[in-house]
């Protein structure tokens, strides 16, 4: 069964907004574990205007499920990661500024640096993922960086998604097999919603994991945060 991990991101940048802790990222995170999510994720960026790298160490104690840290493996993350020991680290390629991930790993020109950064995680017992679109050159050069999974970078599906499903599922299904056939673990994320996540779900082979939190947040805004995540799982379960 494919995991629900709830990326919190969007409620520690509510709380920001206005300094203080409410909403407090730390009930919410325990609250989606116990209202049915699989797994709590975050990606703090290096101005901190969302998860602040305090929030992983005061996060990692109290979760009872599986902690995902997502980041660009700079030097700072790289040993703030060592020292929460999270179950997951997922690289990602952003720059410094990127609102959010717009590209997924190039594993050829990265081979060496991806190499060398996932060595040091799994040293340290870290699940490793690398973030990827559906380039099967780049997926089968994934494993020679030694990583553990690959997260399918979505937000191409979520926008062909309403344009033609078949279609926009193809490269996702191509990719999903040639991962599954090298013995890769498959997870994905951005942009998956109650609408197209159903549908991916039930076309990726070896589906694991998948990591949703600014549609999650958005829809519970409307449903509550209890009913939206019960409504996720539901899709990835029906």
């Amino acid at each position: 069964m494919t995991k629900l991990s709830v990326n919190i991101n969007k409620i520690a940048l509510i709380r920001n907004a206005r300094g203080g802790n409410l909403p407090d990222v730390l009930k919410v995170a325990l609250d989606c574990e116990r209202f049915g999510a699989e797994g709590i994720t975050v990606h703090p960026r290096p101005d901190e205007r969302h998860i602040r790298f305090k929030d992983l160490t005061d996060l990692k104690p109290l979760l009872k499920t599986e902690f995902n840290i997502e980041g660009y493996p700079s030097k700072f993350f790289i040993d703030k990661v060592i020292s929460v020991k999270p179950a997951q680290v997922t690289l990602v390629p952003d720059p410094p500024g990127a609102i959010t991930s717009s590209a997924g790993w190039d594993t050829i020109k990265n081979e060496s640096f991806l190499k060398d950064v996932i060595a040091e995680f799994k040293k340290n017992g870290i699940r490793t993922s690398v973030f990827i679109d559906t380039d099967l050159q780049n997926i089968r050069n994934a494993i020679k960086t030694g990583t553990d999974r690959i997260e399918l970078y979505t937000e191409k599906y979520a926008h062909d998604y309403y344009i033609n499903k078949e279609e926009a599922i193809k490269p996702y299904m191509q990719a999903a097999n040639c991962a599954f056939e090298l013995g890769l673990g498959i997870n994905a994320g951005h942009d998956l919603n109650l609408d197209n996540l159903s549908y991916f779900a039930k076309n990726i082979k070896g589906l694991l994991e998948v990591s949703i939190g600014h549609a999650l947040v958005c829809d519970a805004l409307y449903l509550g945060l209890e009913n939206t995540i019960q409504l996720y799982l539901r899709q990835l379960k029906s």
